[in-house]
């Protein structure tokens, strides 16, 4: 791969005012002589009159070159900042690839970034994150792993690990030493840190991961409780439909929001009733199955069927749920509600939305050392701490120091430093174009 010059839009396609591409690869320098005339200075802007190999201007461009190793990928990389008319991209593109350059594959950049060891494994995940961002909460959270925040966390438990290993491979290898009887007490003393520290990053509640892939609000309850009803006032748009006919809603609706700083899948559910309808009783079954997987079960009952509101709460079974008295102006709100709200007048909207505003922010909310935003991280620390664990409990010292590897070559699969090979296709292949 790293014998090819790939280049690729780094803007969407389309009229605008700019189009980008990016070009990185060994003939990367040629390919920027043969259009331009001559390579500009290294890592300055300058203004360039692109020509095509029969000598036919294609563009007044600006130029950036940025020379190995000193650029994204660590190899020859230049940056052609074109007008932005499709006409003037496409000629550019046949220029280039009449030169031999190819197409670039999704997240290749930043794959030949990894493997020239400009980023690790952990940074180049979190690129593809802040490409994905949709709110401030995900932007930050992406920003602050790029710069390497996490990779440090997950860097230091590795030296640690290794530094450990290497007084156990001590004790091993020097039996009849006088070897400090303080040192197999420091072993396991730090061994134990190190399982405490993982474990603790483990038991994060997953905010990390909320925050990336978003939360997930269920509607539930009885037919015509006004489910779909909140669901478009949420929404603030018409996304289900309304009817007095029971059992409209059959299938799952979802519409996404921002809360809190989070992104949140607010989902309509069919209502919750015995029925001899087929399609019905599925669309029952779904939504008892969507709430149980869901962060947070918007339970409703209504005014008008007050008799259902204690046993709304346990519908969910352990999922947070919060009880809500639908149709508030239509009559007394019912015992064992948390909250009262009436879509028609607008009585207890501003409190729901704040309610909900608040569940987001304590379920993402982040402080201290980063937390753990993939479920590739959760898998391989679980691993390390597991070996961990056996480490501590392991009498014979080959045994002890076989189980350290194991936790370390789990730590150093997460940052790519260990055994990825088989981790890049898959974790690369979720990348744009140009990226």
């Amino acid at each position: 791969m790293d014998e090819d010059t790939i280049f690729a839009p780094m803007t969407a396609l389309g009229r605008a005012a700019i189009s980008t591409l990016r070009l990185s690869g060994p003939a990367t320098g040629p390919a920027v002589l043969a259009l331009a005339g001559r390579c500009p200075q290294p890592r300055k802007a300058s203004l360039r009159r692109l020509r095509d190999a029969a000598g036919d201007v294609l563009d007044e461009a600006v130029v950036i070159w940025s020379p190995a190793p000193h650029s994204y990928t660590g190899e020859d990389v230049a940056e052609l900042h074109l007008h932005g008319g499709r006409a003037v991209l496409d000629g550019v593109v046949e220029a280039l690839m009449a030169l031999g350059l190819r197409m670039a594959e999704p997240g290749e950049f930043s794959r030949r970034a990894f493997l020239n060891g400009r980023m690790d494994l952990v940074q180049a995940e979190a690129i593809g994150d802040l490409v994905a961002a949709e709110t401030a909460g995900q932007r930050r959270q992406a920003l602050r792993q790029m710069e390497g925040a996490l990779g440090r966390v997950y860097e230091d438990w590795s030296d640690r690990v290794a530094g450990t290993l290497a007084h156990q491979e001590a004790l091993i290898d020097f039996p009849d030493e006088a070897l400090p009887p303080e040192v197999e007490a420091i072993l396991t003393g730090e061994i134990t840190r190190l399982t405490q520290e993982i474990g603790a990053h483990l038991n994060d509640g997953q905010r990390g991961e909320k925050m990336r892939d978003g939360l997930v609000f269920v509607i539930q309850g009885a037919p015509n409780a006004g489910k779909s009803t909140l669901m478009n006032a949420l929404a603030g748009r018409d996304v289900a439909i309304v009817s007095p006919i029971a059992g409209t809603t059959r299938d799952a609706l979802e519409v996404h929001l921002v809360l809190g700083d989070a992104p949140v899948t607010l989902i309509d559910t069919a209502g919750l009733r015995e029925t001899e309808d087929p399609v019905e009783a599925e669309g029952v079954r779904r939504a008892r199955a969507r709430a149980s997987q869901a962060d947070l079960v918007l339970s409703l009952v209504s005014v008008e069927a007050s008799d259902t509101a204690p046993t709304v709460r346990d519908a969910a079974g352990q999922v947070p749920t919060l009880v809500i008295a639908t149709k508030a102006d239509l009559g007394p709100i019912p015992p064992g509600t948390d909250l009262a709200v009436s879509v028609i007048d607008g009585t207890g909207m501003p409190a729901l939305h704040e309610r909900l505003h608040a569940f987001a922010r304590t379920a993402t909310a982040q402080s201290g050392p980063p937390p753990l935003t993939r479920q590739r991280h959760r898998a391989h620390l679980q691993q390390a701490h597991r070996h961990l664990c056996l480490a501590i409990a392991e009498p014979e010292p080959e045994l002890r120091a076989e189980e350290m590897r194991l936790a370390l070559s789990a730590l150093g699969g997460i940052t790519g430093k260990i055994g990825v090979e088989a981790l890049l296709d898959r974790i690369f292949a979720d990348f744009c174009i140009g990226k």
